[in-house]
């Protein structure tokens, strides 16, 4: 088991760390996910006989690093998933792009569709026939002497490379995502640069807030 890095915990939920170029679910590779690391944590440290209950409420890509939220039980597994339905949690990323963004704060409403068999999705302007819409806020809030800017980033809706496609469509995609159109040499450590550094919402039986955040390590 690699070593797992636990952000919170109560009875219902735990939020761990994923780094960079860890799977949040098992695929057809077979590699090893953070859910397998969760699972062993929690069968270790409670003495769990048999198969540990584990549900997945949301998931971030392979190559982005961030806070991600598992529930422990059914009652956290409902809950929570009502309030992502419900769009009660707030997620907020923090991304370098390149080049500047012309705008330096602006909400960002697309029509995104994904092609499956490439694993892309394009962000539209307008309408097109099975697009759904994808909004995001974004506000820079550095900009560094290589022509990159770190931005932050609050994402309203959950779709298929939201973040990356958003971004490339107004011209600055992220720093090491070449599937999106950044330049190979801004490369940092072989790694997308985009975290999710933030994440806010509710317990799953009590009536009190909880905020979770991480550093972006670019």
């Amino acid at each position: 088991m690699s070593e797992l890095k636990v952000l919170y915990e109560d009875n219902h939920l735990i939020a761990v760390y994923k780094p960079h170029g860890v799977l949040v679910q098992g695929d057809r590779t077979g590699n090893r996910c953070l859910m397998d690391d969760v699972k062993d944590n929690l069968k270790e440290k409670y003495q769990k006989p048999g198969n540990v209950f584990l549900g997945l409420l949301h998931r971030i890509d392979r190559p982005v690093a961030g806070i991600v939220l598992f529930a422990k039980t059914s009652k956290g597994a409902s809950r929570l998933s009502e309030q992502i339905r419900d769009r009660a949690i707030s997620k907020q990323y923090t991304v370098l792009v390149s080049p500047v963004p012309k705008v330096k704060s602006a909400k960002l409403v697309h029509y995104m569709i994904k092609n499956q068999q490439k694993n892309k999705s394009w962000a539209h302007e307008e309408f097109r026939k099975g697009a759904k819409e994808a909004v995001l806020n974004y506000s820079v809030s550095e900009e560094r002497e290589d022509g990159t800017a770190l931005l932050k980033v609050d994402l309203h809706t959950g779709r298929h490379h939201q973040i990356r496609a958003q971004m490339a469509a107004i011209g600055s995609p992220i720093v090491g995502d070449s599937k999106y159109g950044s330049r190979k040499g801004l490369a940092r450590l072989d790694r997308i640069c985009l975290c999710a550094t933030r994440l806010e919402f509710k317990k799953a039986t009590e009536d009190e807030t909880v905020v979770l955040e991480c550093e972006a390590e670019f």
